[in-house]
């Protein structure tokens, strides 16, 4: 289903962050010029005529197609190595859009048991009104993901890392199961990137972004985009993304391409960073439990340097303690911003449980794995050292808050 189109010029993806998808502008502008227009005049009716009938390339209507957005698509669809990307509103209009387009009523959708909660909502609380069957399971484990497979299956959804515990589920694993039943595989690649893991070459069909992440980098925008086939983006264009609406601004595709040159060296800071709070957070007596895939011990070193070129810089952590416990750290941090996106300058924390993952009922969540004392930190690009004394100056609150209420030295581990 997915065609190899990687870029003629062989430019590495640093280069393509700046360069991919660029047009030279006839005025000689640098910057991509924003075109701020909802709509495009016609030379004549017979023009308005041919470009309706898909008779004449050209602009028409924003909602359409609008060339700034133009540009973004191609970019990000060389950074992914796909011919044709759509960019859309948010990331959950990416989502909806990549399903709904090849999905009706009576077909069957298998989802990883743990994903973002508003995509899980999507799944179980939508489709389902529709007579979409949906089915959540462990694709980490590849004989239940293979039994869970039905003739009706049409759709294969997963992210990897998983947000928010960041189990890492082998992608081309996943694709060899849904092909052998002629099912599409539909990647969320947000957490990673494509600087550190491409999906589609391990047999992804549509990979998708929350491009309000990393691709933006600055947090002044909630975008997202999917990269595909020339075909299936056709399909997605002219269906979901025309008739509901979810497409991208102009000015929201003209932030993102500015955010996106400096890509390359803001996942450098980011992961850097991660790595020393990641150790830092491994030493610390209140934590009970920590998820990051930068460690030795940790599932994703098996597919380090093929499937994943990076840990990427989202750290989970589960605390000794109870909610309370969670809500009382987070609450004493000082530098570090209680908020739940990622991928932002700075460095963001929150308590999945009763914030990103919410819609999932406690039995949902428990089999995902997302207990209540749960956290997810986004490392950001600030000092590391302040990272760092934020979180101790939190931890510290934490233990002479429990010493005060007990009257005693509480031991963890």
């Amino acid at each position: 289903m997915r065609t190899n189109n990687k870029d003629k010029t062989q430019w590495r993806p640093a280069t393509l962050t700046i360069h991919g998808g660029k047009r030279r502008d006839e005025h000689g502008a640098l910057v991509a010029p924003l075109y701020q227009t909802a709509t495009f005049s016609f030379e004549n009716t017979a023009q308005g005529s041919a470009r309706f009938a898909g008779e004449e390339p050209g602009y028409i209507y924003s909602r359409l197609g609008n060339p700034t957005v133009t540009e973004l698509e191609q970019r990000v669809a060389a950074l992914e190595e796909f011919p044709a990307a759509a960019a859309t509103a948010t990331g959950m209009g990416a989502v909806s859009a990549s399903m709904l387009a090849f999905l009706q009523h009576g077909d069957h959708v298998l989802v990883s048991d743990a994903i973002y909660g508003c995509s899980f909502a999507l799944f179980s609380h939508l489709f389902t009104r529709f007579g979409i069957a949906v089915d959540f399971v462990d694709m980490a484990d590849l004989e239940q993901t293979r039994a869970a497979m039905r003739d009706t299956t049409k759709l294969v959804f997963l992210e990897s890392p998983v947000n928010p515990h960041l189990k890492v589920i082998d992608i081309q694993a996943i694709a060899d199961i849904a092909h052998e039943r002629e099912a599409r595989l539909v990647v969320d690649n947000t957490f990673m990137t494509p600087l550190l893991q491409q999906p589609g070459k391990h047999g992804a069909d549509l990979v998708l972004h929350s491009a309000t992440k990393y691709l933006n980098g600055h947090g002044d925008v909630v975008a997202g985009i999917v990269c595909g086939s020339e075909e299936d983006i056709e399909l997605i264009k002219l269906t979901t993304l025309k008739d509901m609406g979810a497409t991208m601004s102009p000015h929201d595709a003209w932030l993102i391409l500015r955010g996106l040159k400096t890509l390359d060296v803001r996942m450098e800071r980011h992961c850097a960073n991660a790595v020393k709070v990641a150790e830092y957070l491994r030493e610390q007596p209140m934590v009970k439990s920590i998820y990051f895939p930068g460690f030795s011990d940790h599932p994703a070193q098996a597919l380090m340097g093929t499937q994943m070129h990076g840990a990427g810089a989202v750290i989970a952590f589960e605390l000794h303690g109870d909610i309370h416990t969670a809500q009382q750290l987070l609450d004493s941090l000082q530098l570090i911003t209680i908020a739940v996106s990622l991928g932002d300058a700075e460095t963001l924390i929150q308590h999945p449980a009763s914030m990103t993952h919410s819609p999932y009922t406690p039995e949902a969540r428990a089999a995902a794995g997302i207990s209540e004392t749960l956290i997810r930190i986004s490392v950001g690009l600030e000092a590391t050292d302040d990272i760092i004394a934020d979180l101790e100056q939190a931890f510290a609150a934490c233990a002479n808050s429990q010493t005060q209420t007990t009257g005693e030295q509480v031991r963890y581990g």
